[in-house]
């Protein structure tokens, strides 16, 4: 092991407390990306009003970034281990501050489309490094203090995105309408930028595998094939081609496991470890988490355009709206991992399948019965039963897919589960055009906008109801009772080590 190998550097400048400094660093990073996740649907039906983007346009400003994510991710982690991952951290938050400065400033659709892409890319760079940093740079004994903090700021990005967004937009500083959900981010990654050359310590695998850039490509065109019909086939009249294109999609998938076959077998570096699929919890599991990203993808879009197109709601009450939710899901996945999932196993995930159907059902009742007046106190119970049930099943799942997975096999699967979650999401944003604005007539009256949005967002509610009944059966392949992988006491569960480690 060289220099740049040292796991737990103690020389001037990196050991002691510095260390610490580089820890706020790469969380405040972590932070910035989950929030830009989900600040973004917040004031999507003001850069639609502000822009005037098309519904397509307004699924790609979502789906693009999820999709250009999920494709980078893997070769995010790779790059990180063989270039290493101070370098990489560094060039992945440089180039999210220029693609967030690129947002804020885009003069039509098109370019903020693109510049959510370049997004999107830059963060499979940047998030893959922060958890091989942490690994690279605390002990064992330190990292259950450190990994608790890291599930803090998850649970933060996620209450917190939706009401800075709203804030954001409402206060409409300087007169830039939504710009600030993007501008927000340059003091961020300008200083994360400065301080992580100063104190995050370089590090490197000692062997690292090669990059399967072929793999790479061959999924992003396969989803591209499938997801740029679905977002323009309604507007264009599902043209021949769009349906070819989709076709053409599940050829490219072939070839993509033709190829990574071929790639195994030369030199061990797939993208995709296609023996994973052998073992039938991991393809069950693989299968959740995708199905899972579909229904989300499907969700918080349609949502938020309920709330503030069809019931002409500002940013920052649709935003206080969701306050509950977030908080039952905090709650609810700390239930569930310290105390549910060990004494019941999977029958807690699925009462969380079933428990967050049993909210969106609720929810497209109530949507129904009160219609226009509806209050948000009014959505309060199906959003915590929802939020209830997505507790149960998120923070265990990664852990429940992994557990009969061999252990060396542990990095490659869980950045599989990253991956195929995001792919999933794009795939639900992409669908929306479908389940949504497909029930939906283009030329409405502005009397019959919010009636119509609502009868669309009850439509699309049932969809996401059978999503979850789908994933509820899925999940019977799950192991009973999951083992949490662990490397010795107070260490990191695989599930979670892989993100440092999306190389290996």
């Amino acid at each position: 092991m060289n220099s740049t190998d040292t796991p737990y550097p103690e020389q001037p400048g990196t050991g002691g407390r510095h260390r610490w400094f580089a820890l706020a660093i790469v969380m405040t990073a972590a932070f910035m990306d989950l929030v830009d996740v989900t600040i973004v649907n917040i004031a999507i039906p003001s850069i639609q009003r502000d822009e005037g983007a098309t519904f397509s346009q307004i699924q790609w400003i979502t789906a693009g970034y999820a999709l250009a994510f999920a494709a980078g991710l893997v070769t995010g982690g790779r790059l990180g281990d063989i270039h290493g991952r101070k370098r990489i951290f560094l060039v992945g938050i440089g180039g999210f501050t220029v693609a967030s400065a690129l947002c804020g400033f885009a003069v039509n659709p098109e370019m903020l489309v693109a510049s959510r892409i370049l997004q999107g890319a830059m963060a499979a760079l940047m998030v893959p490094q922060v958890l091989s940093i942490v690994h690279a740079t605390f002990p064992p004994h330190e990292r259950g203090k450190v990994f608790g903090l890291f599930g803090a700021i998850v649970g933060l990005g996620a209450v917190s995105g939706p009401l800075l967004g709203a804030l954001l937009t409402e206060w409409n500083l300087f007169g830039l309408e939504w710009r600030p959900i993007f501008l927000i981010n340059l003091p961020v990654g300008i200083a994360g930028l400065i301080l992580g050359r100063r104190f995050i310590s370089e590090s490197k695998a000692p062997r690292a595998l090669r990059l399967d850039l072929v793999g790479v490509a061959l999924v992003t065109l396969g989803l591209l094939m499938l997801l740029y019909p679905l977002t323009r086939g309604r507007e264009l009249g599902w043209p021949l081609w769009g349906h070819v294109s989709m076709g053409g999609a599940l050829l490219v998938f072939v070839a993509l496991v033709a190829y990574e076959r071929v790639k195994g077998a030369r030199d061990g570096s797939p993208l995709i470890e296609l023996s994973l699929f052998r073992v039938k919890s991991f393809a069950a599991g693989i299968a959740v988490q995708t199905v899972f990203g579909v229904g989300l993808g499907i969700f918080f879009l349609v949502w938020t355009l309920y709330m503030q197109i069809g019931l002409g709601w500002s940013a920052l009450r649709a935003g206080l709206t969701g306050v509950p939710f977030s908080l039952a899901v905090s709650a609810a996945a700390g239930m569930s991992v310290q105390l549910l999932v060990p004494r019941f196993g999977r029958r807690v995930l699925q009462a969380g399948a079933l428990v967050m159907a049993a909210g969106v059902l609720l929810y497209s009742w109530e949507s129904e019965r009160y219609g226009m007046d509806i209050a948000p106190w009014q959505m309060a119970l199906p959003l915590v039963v929802m939020g209830v049930g997505m507790g149960l099943i998120v923070a265990p799942l990664t852990d429940a897919v992994l557990s009969e997975v061999p252990r060396e096999h542990a990095g490659s699967a869980s950045g599989l589960i990253n991956t195929v979650q995001q792919m999933g999401n794009a795939l639900g944003l992409g669908l929306v055009s479908v389940v949504f604005f497909g029930v939906i007539d283009e030329r409405l009256a502005p009397a019959e906008v919010g009636p119509a949005f609502a009868d669309g967002f009850q439509h699309a509610l049932g969809y996401v109801a059978a999503v979850l009944g789908v994933i509820f059966l899925l999940m019977f392949a799950l192991p009973k009772r999951p083992a949490q992988h662990v490397e010795g006491a107070g260490d990191v569960p695989a599930a979670v080590e892989e993100e440092r480690e999306l190389v290996s």
